[in-house]
C-alpha cells in the first residue's frame, strides 16, 4: 500500500514537472521563434496533451515495482495505462494535426484551398489505426488480425461512411479542377445557395447567402449537380449588362425631320449624322432612288439604337474595351426587344446595380424624344381612362 502511494506521489509530482517545464520550454521558444506554426500548436493545446505521456510512462515503471506480488492486477493495470498512453498520443496527434491545418490555411497559396479535406481523412485514418491498437490491446490479439473483421464488414462501412467517401472524391476532383475556392461567390438553385463560399471540409460545404443565412451543401453535390462560380466575373475586367427594353411596334417609324434636326444639334449623335446624311444622299443619287419609296431612310429605333450605342461608348461605368452592342431580339407580344449587352467598369454588386439603374433611367426618359414609346400592360388606372 505504501509502495501505491508512493508511486501516486512520484506521478502527480512528475506530472506537474512535465507540464511546468513543457510550458516554460513552449513559451520560450516561442517567443524566439519566427514562424506561426508554434502559436498554433500552442493554442491548439498539442504541448499540454503531450505533457501527460512522459508521467505515464513513468507510472507504468511505478506500478510494476507496486504490484510486483500481484502480477494479475499489474496485468490489468498495466493495460489500462497503455490505453490511456495510446489515447493522450492520439489527442496530442489529433491537435497537432488540426495546428498543421491552421498554419496552412493562413498561407497565401493554400488559403483559397480545400485542404481542411485532407487533413480530415487523415484524421480519419489515424483514428482507425488507434482503435485498432486500442482493441489490440484490450483483447491482445494483433492489430492485423482485426482486419479481417473490417474486410467481412465491408458493406456496412461503405454504407455508414457513404458521404465520407463520396466526400473525400469530390474534394479531390474539386481541387485537382479548381472548381471551387474559399471566397469564391456561388449560385446552386437546388441548393437555394447564392453567396460565398466560407468552409469546404470533408462531407460539407458551407455557403453564406447574402441574406446572411448559411446553406450547407454536400460536397460531392458540386461533382453531380451544376452549379455557377463567379469567380471568372471576378477575375475579368468587367461584369456583364444585359438587359432588354420593350419598344412597342406600332411606334416604329421613318424618322421625322425635326427629330433628325434635333439629333444633329447634340453632342453624341450630332457628327454621325452629318456623315450618316452624306452616305444615305449619296447612296439615293448613285441608284436614282431620290423619287422611289425603296430609298434608304432613318427610322426613329435606328436613331434611337445608335443614341444608346454611343451613349454606353461615353459613359464612364461602362468597359468600352469589351463586347458592347445593342441589338433587336425577336419580337413578341409585347413588342420588339432592344437588349443593351455591355460590360461595367466595376465588378462590386452595389455600384454595378447602380450603373445600370442610372444607364436604363436615361434611357427611359428619353425613348419619347424618338418618338418611341416602351411596352407596359394594361393597369387599373388605364381601365378607369377608357371607362371614363
Amino acid at each position: 500500500m505504501i509502495l501505491v502511494l508512493c508511486s501516486a506521489v512520484v506521478f502527480i509530482i512528475l506530472w506537474y514537472i512535465s507540464r511546468t517545464v513543457m510550458r516554460v520550454a513552449v513559451q520560450f521558444f516561442a517567443s524566439k521563434s519566427k514562424t506561426k506554426l508554434d502559436d498554433y500548436l500552442v493554442s491548439k493545446k498539442v504541448f499540454s496533451s503531450l505533457a501527460h505521456i512522459v508521467p505515464l510512462m513513468a507510472l507504468y515503471s511505478l506500478l510494476s515495482l507496486a504490484f510486483f506480488a500481484y502480477p494479475v492486477l499489474f496485468n490489468v493495470m498495466s493495460k489500462f495505462i497503455d490505453i490511456v498512453i495510446i489515447i493522450a498520443i492520439w489527442i496530442t496527434v489529433n491537435r497537432a494535426i488540426s495546428a498543421i491545418n491552421m498554419f496552412f490555411e493562413e498561407l497565401e497559396k493554400f488559403k483559397d484551398k480545400p485542404i481542411d479535406s485532407y487533413f480530415q481523412i487523415f484524421k480519419i485514418i489515424l483514428g482507425v489505426i488507434f482503435f485498432l491498437l486500442i482493441l489490440s490491446e484490450i483483447t491482445g490479439q494483433s492489430p492485423a488480425s482485426f482486419l479481417a473483421y473490417f474486410g467481412a464488414f465491408s458493406a456496412v462501412i461503405l454504407l455508414v461512411f457513404k458521404d465520407t467517401i463520396l466526400g473525400f472524391v469530390g474534394s479531390i476532383q474539386l481541387s485537382a479542377n479548381d472548381m471551387i475556392r474559399k471566397g469564391d461567390w456561388i449560385t446552386m438553385e437546388r441548393y437555394g445557395a447564392d453567396g460565398n463560399i466560407e468552409e469546404i471540409n470533408l462531407t460539407t460545404v458551407k455557403v453564406r447567402n447574402f441574406d446572411r443565412t448559411i446553406t450547407t451543401i454536400p460536397t460531392y453535390s458540386f461533382i453531380s449537380d451544376s452549379f455557377n462560380n463567379w469567380r471568372g466575373m471576378e477575375e475579368s475586367d468587367g461584369r456583364r449588362i444585359k438587359r432588354s427594353m420593350f419598344i412597342e411596334t406600332d411606334s416604329i417609324a421613318l424618322a421625322s425631320e425635326s427629330l433628325i434636326q434635333t439629333l444633329e444639334k447634340s453632342k453624341i449623335l450630332g457628327s454621325f449624322l452629318n456623315q450618316e446624311i452624306e452616305n444615305i444622299k449619296q447612296y439615293n443619287d448613285q441608284h436614282a432612288l431620290d423619287t422611289q419609296p425603296n430609298k434608304r431612310k432613318f427610322t426613329n429605333i435606328g436613331l434611337f439604337r445608335r443614341y444608346i450605342e454611343f451613349y454606353l461608348k461615353n459613359h464612364p461605368g461602362v468597359n468600352s474595351e469589351m463586347t458592347l452592342m445593342v441589338r433587336q431580339l425577336q419580337p413578341t407580344d409585347k413588342g420588339l426587344p432592344l437588349e443593351v449587352y455591355c460590360f461595367s467598369q466595376t465588378k462590386v454588386w452595389e455600384a454595378y446595380e447602380l450603373i445600370i439603374a442610372d444607364l436604363f433611367d436615361h434611357f427611359y426618359s428619353v425613348v419619347q424624344e424618338f418618338e418611341l414609346y416602351t411596352f407596359e400592360s394594361p393597369s387599373g388606372n388605364d381601365i378607369q381612362k377608357l371607362k371614363s
